[in-house]
C-alpha cells in the first residue's frame, strides 16, 4: 500500500499542477490578448505576398501592421504598384496619391570586351567578397563586378549576369529595389519604368582616366547636356545624370553622345 501511495500521490499532484497551469495560461491569454486590427488582415490579402522586403519591412504582414499604425504609406508596396495602393487606400479611407512604377537599371556598360582588369579574380562568386579585394577585378572603381550577388537576392528572377555585367529583364522586374540595396558598388538604381533613356556609366573620373580603363565610359564632355531641349540631363562630377521629372524621352542625348554610353529603348 505504501508503494502505491508513494506513486499515486505525486502523480495526482503533478496532474493537479498541470491543470492549474493550464487554467492560469488561459486566463493570462485573455487578460493580455492584444486584438489585431482587422484592417491589417484585409491589407495583407491585397498585397502580392512576395515577402520580398522591398518596402523596408520584414514581409507583407509587417508592412500591413505598419500601414495600420500609420508608420508606412499606403503606397509602400512597390511590387503591387498603383493597383494595390488604391485598394489599401480604400481600406484605410485615405487617398492613394500618385504612384510611379519603378524598375531597376544597371548603370554600367563595362562588359568583358569594354572594360580592362587589374587582376584575375579567383574566389567566391560574390560581389561583396570581391569588392573587398581592391573594389573588384575591374580597373573602373565604379564598374559592375558581375559576380551575381544581385542575381542571388532577386526574388523575381529578373536580373542576370551577361558578359561580365548584370542585366535586368524589365518584363520580370517589379521595382522592389533589393538588387540595388545588395550591390556593393551601388551601380543599380531605380528609375521610372517607362523611362526611354538612361546613362550606362557611374564613373566620376575625368575623361582621360576613364579612357584608360573603359572603351565606352562617360568622359563628361557635356554634349548631352548642351543638346537636351528640356534641360533634363546634367554632367555632375564628370558623369551625366538624367532628371526623369524633366526627361521627355526624345533621345537626342543618346544620339549626341560620342561614347554611346546613353542608351535609348
Amino acid at each position: 500500500m505504501n508503494f502505491i501511495h508513494d506513486i499515486l500521490v505525486p502523480a495526482l499532484i503533478f496532474v493537479g499542477l498541470g491543470a492549474l497551469m493550464g487554467v492560469l495560461l488561459a486566463v493570462a491569454t485573455k487578460l493580455f490578448h492584444v486584438k489585431k486590427d482587422e484592417r491589417a488582415e484585409e491589407i495583407v490579402s491585397c498585397l502580392p505576398g512576395a515577402n520580398c522586403g522591398g518596402c523596408g519591412y520584414a514581409g507583407c504582414s509587417a508592412l500591413a501592421d505598419a500601414i495600420v499604425a500609420g508608420e508606412a504609406k499606403v503606397s509602400s508596396c512597390t511590387v503591387g504598384g498603383a493597383e494595390v495602393a488604391s485598394k489599401i487606400a480604400g481600406i484605410m479611407g485615405v487617398e492613394a496619391g500618385k504612384t510611379v512604377r519603378m524598375r531597376a537599371q544597371v548603370m554600367c556598360s563595362g562588359t568583358h570586351s569594354n572594360s580592362k582588369k587589374k587582376y584575375i579574380y579567383s574566389g567566391a562568386a560574390d560581389c561583396a567578397a570581391a569588392s573587398k579585394l581592391g573594389g573588384g577585378d575591374k580597373l573602373c572603381p565604379n564598374g559592375c563586378i558581375g559576380l551575381g550577388t544581385c542575381v542571388a537576392h532577386c526574388p523575381f528572377d529578373a536580373i542576370h549576369v551577361e558578359n561580365g555585367i548584370a542585366k535586368v529583364d524589365n518584363s520580370r522586374c517589379r521595382g522592389c529595389g533589393i538588387c540595388a540595396s545588395t550591390c556593393p558598388k551601388g551601380v543599380i538604381r531605380l528609375i521610372p519604368f517607362d523611362s526611354a533613356v538612361w546613362v550606362g556609366c557611374m564613373s566620376h573620373d575625368n575623361g582621360r582616366t576613364v579612357r584608360s580603363y573603359c572603351d565606352v565610359g562617360c568622359i563628361g564632355c557635356k554634349l548631352c547636356e548642351k543638346n537636351c531641349p528640356s534641360g533634363a540631363i546634367k554632367v555632375d562630377g564628370n558623369v551625366a545624370a538624367i532628371d526623369y521629372d524633366k526627361c521627355t524621352g526624345c533621345g537626342i542625348c543618346a544620339e549626341k553622345c560620342p561614347r554611346k554610353i546613353i542608351h535609348k529603348i
